[in-house]
């Protein structure tokens, strides 16, 4: 099953406005584009293409991808590394993503979040005969924790691991620039705030291709909400993933995997990166 995008082109205005503090009184008085058309490209309706270039500058967007978004044209090329897995289930009238990494050597496996269901996860851990070492958070949503004592029951010896700016009630505490491994495998913490206080990406090198698991800092063509601070969250994610090499592969917390290398291009928060 193909995991559809998180975020719509609607999505991605309204997070820009909100993020920015520009209502829609104030983007039609910026742009000169009637507020019936900014309503209905809010609402969802790509109704004309050029108001939504010439809103998209004044939200910080790319115009170019943000049409791309609104013709639904782009959807991030699929990507698989060995020792890597996506665990997608429901939550409410969306779906939530977990990760399981590990060393095919050591047979040392790690859980990044449990999304609703660890019950896949739990069956791939026994499938591959790994020994579950850890379970890393990226942040602690509901949605992302929904499963953690059904995760943590079936793997007594793991250890899990939450940002010290977001703790988690029996969680290890670490801060940002610690390291752990996985086996052979290294993994770096980078504090990837905004979208929640402690949100973290997790670099993962020693597979064949770099991989990141970002949580809700960033989704294939868009980003988290900002819900904490929009500043923070554009800034986090540009110098602290963006700034990985364009192969590295992104694992985000909704939606399906991407790249640095895709979202340079496609990705509408990031219009400095085009070219």
């Amino acid at each position: 099953m193909q995991i559809p995008i998180e975020d719509l082109f609607e999505d991605i205005i309204g997070k820009a406005m909100r993020g920015r503090h520009i209502s829609e009184r104030l983007l039609s008085e910026r742009t000169g584009v009637e507020l019936d058309t900014l309503g209905r490209l809010c609402r969802g309706e790509f109704c004309d293409e050029s108001a939504l270039l010439k809103i998209a500058p004044v939200l910080g967007l790319d115009p170019g991808s943000l049409t791309i978004a609104a013709s639904k044209a782009w959807y991030p090329k699929s990507v698989s590394v060995e020792g890597l897995a996506q665990f997608n289930t429901p939550y409410r009238d969306m779906r939530v993503n977990a990760y399981l990494v590990w060393d095919s050597e050591t047979k040392e496996a790690t859980a990044f979040d449990t999304g609703t269901d660890a019950g896949p996860l739990i069956a791939e851990i026994e499938r591959l005969g790994l020994s579950l070492k850890q379970i890393f958070l990226t942040h602690t949503h509901n949605d992302h924790v929904a499963d953690l004592d059904r995760l943590k029951a079936a793997a007594p010896g793991a250890t899990v691991y939450a940002n010290r700016l977001e703790p988690w009630p029996g969680c290890e505490e670490f801060v940002e620039g610690a390291t752990f491994s996985i086996g052979s495998l290294k993994v770096e913490t980078r504090t990837t705030s905004g979208h929640s206080v402690g949100g973290t990406t997790y670099v993962i090198s020693g597979l064949e291709k770099p991989i990141a698991v970002v949580g809700d800092a960033m989704f294939a063509g868009s980003m988290g909400g900002g819900m904490v601070s929009f500043d923070d969250a554009i800034e986090n994610n540009r110098k602290k993933i963006m700034t990985l090499p364009n192969e590295t592969v992104l694992c985000p917390g909704h939606g399906p995997l991407t790249t640095v290398g895709e979202e340079k291009r496609y990705n509408p928060f990031f219009p400095e990166l085009k070219g």
